[in-house]
């Protein structure tokens, strides 16, 4: 099964970090990816741009209306994602818990569905009988 892991931090605590810490948090999470790849959970993983970069965009009454940065105000933003393979929810909290982001801010891990796209979302995961 496919795991998407979420990793949130505060933007500027990730800033604060010297040069050197910087380094060493990007080297740990490219050593993390190879190690992931070699123990066949790895799928794919990208950090994301600065919230600065972000853009949120909402349909209403078929109109487009867009607002500069994310959706949510919060403490920690979205900052990057690992997709991965795993037997089941428990290995996938195990993988997630040697992301190094964990260390600045949490990991949130969510199964991707798998569906019918035709499906209405309203109706997934529901018995189609009942």
């Amino acid at each position: 099964m496919k795991y998407l892991c979420l990793v949130y931090a505060e933007e500027q605590r990730i800033a604060a970090l010297s040069g050197g810490d910087w380094d060493a948090l990007v080297a740990e999470n490219l050593a993390l990816c190879e190690k992931l790849r070699r123990s066949r959970h790895y799928v794919s993983a990208s950090p994301l741009d600065s919230v600065e970069t972000a853009a949120t965009v909402r349909v209403r009454h078929g109109r487009p209306s867009t607002t500069d940065g994310p959706f949510a105000e919060t403490k920690e933003q979205l900052g990057g994602y690992y997709l991965i393979e795993a037997r089941d929810l428990d290995e996938a909290i195990q993988v997630a818990g040697r992301i190094p982001g964990a260390r600045f801010g949490s990991v949130e891990v969510r199964r991707l569905a798998a569906h019918d796209p035709r499906e209405p979302w309203a109706r997934r995961g529901r018995d189609p009988a009942g």
